[in-house]
């Protein structure tokens, strides 16, 4: 065998095991797109799961960096090479900025659409509730009981408003002479507002007034008052509290606690959402004389939801309202 022979075989065998090398690489690389893929997927990139872009990465800064694979790509080229295809990472890529921009566009369509919200005028009225539990005497006596204006339960005073007059304090019924935000006849707040050490006669269009003479009602209709009788001896007036009944469904306890003079009250405090709102749709119906369970039952759903005027629930009794 020539000298010449000898150096060609040799040639051969480097660049048999370069393109070996270079086979193996290639292999190396198509499992890290592979895994890149799946996470983008969703399902390779795991908590705690390094990203394999990093590692390809890596891969193709340590391939490029040596002089004699360069070479052996220049000279021979790549099996199957068109360089007007885009590579298979090429193409993750672009798939995974197809997939990030229908994303954004999903989002910022969601956030243009908005989310369901109550009426703005609740807004108003919020506002004036805040002004008008200002007064302490709203609070029931001698009971003290103040579910109209505590802070987790004030929403009773807007829902009410809401459902009976669309929040408007320029409301007025011809057939029942009610008139403001609250189902309370001018001449029965005129009576609350004795007792509320109002500073100007009583104006059912004063949202204020008519608010803070709705507050002493509620109080007065859940924990019942004590007034004084025509022989002057107190007067005892139950209130929805003063049942052992209404405390089961109110409390889970049917325990009541009683004090001469006082009305009688449940001796746990009413705190679950759902008896809250037992409470709320049977001071409706104490309330607004005539009305229907059903309705009674939709005030207790948007007193419930107060924080969630998206509820499906709520959405539909708004819908049905008069002023809707």
């Amino acid at each position: 065998m020539t000298t010449r022979s000898k150096r060609f075989e040799s040639r051969n065998d480097i660049n048999n095991s370069e393109l070996s090398r270079l086979e193996l690489k290639a292999a190396e690389l198509e499992s890290k797109f592979t895994e890149w893929r799946d996470w983008l997927d969703g399902v390779g990139h795991a908590a705690g799961t390094a990203d394999p872009r990093d590692e390809a990465d890596e891969m193709n800064v340590a391939a490029d960096s040596e002089p004699e694979l360069t070479t052996t790509i220049i000279t021979h080229g790549r099996r199957t090479a068109d360089h007007a295809r885009p590579t298979r990472g090429r193409k993750i890529a672009i798939g995974a900025g197809a997939v990030a921009a229908v994303i954004i566009t999903v989002t910022v369509l969601f956030l243009l659409r908005g989310s369901p919200s109550w009426p703005p005028s609740v807004a108003a009225v919020q506002d004036e509730i805040s002004r008008a539990c200002q007064n302490s005497n709203v609070a029931s006596e001698p009971g003290q009981i103040n579910f109209a204006c505590a802070k987790s339960t004030n929403q009773i005073l807007w829902v009410f408003s809401l459902m009976t007059s669309d929040d408007n304090p320029g409301f007025s019924d011809a057939q029942t002479g009610r008139k403001g935000l609250e189902p309370i006849t001018p001449a029965q707040g005129g009576d609350i507002a004795w007792s509320l050490n109002l500073h100007h006669p009583y104006n059912p269009y004063d949202p204020i007034d008519s608010l803070q003479v709705a507050a002493r009602a509620i109080n007065n209709i859940v924990g019942g008052a004590t007034l004084t009788g025509k022989n002057g001896s107190p007067a005892v007036q139950p209130g929805l509290e003063s049942s052992s009944g209404n405390c089961a469904r109110y409390t889970g306890s049917g325990a009541v606690i009683s004090r001469a003079g006082y009305p009688d009250l449940c001796a746990l405090p009413v705190s679950s959402p759902a008896g809250q709102a037992a409470l709320v749709a049977d001071i409706y119906q104490k309330w607004m004389v005539g009305s229907g369970s059903a309705t009674a039952q939709n005030a207790g759903v948007l007193f419930e939801n107060a924080d969630d005027p998206g509820n499906p629930q709520v959405q539909a009794i708004l819908k049905a309202l008069p002023g809707s």
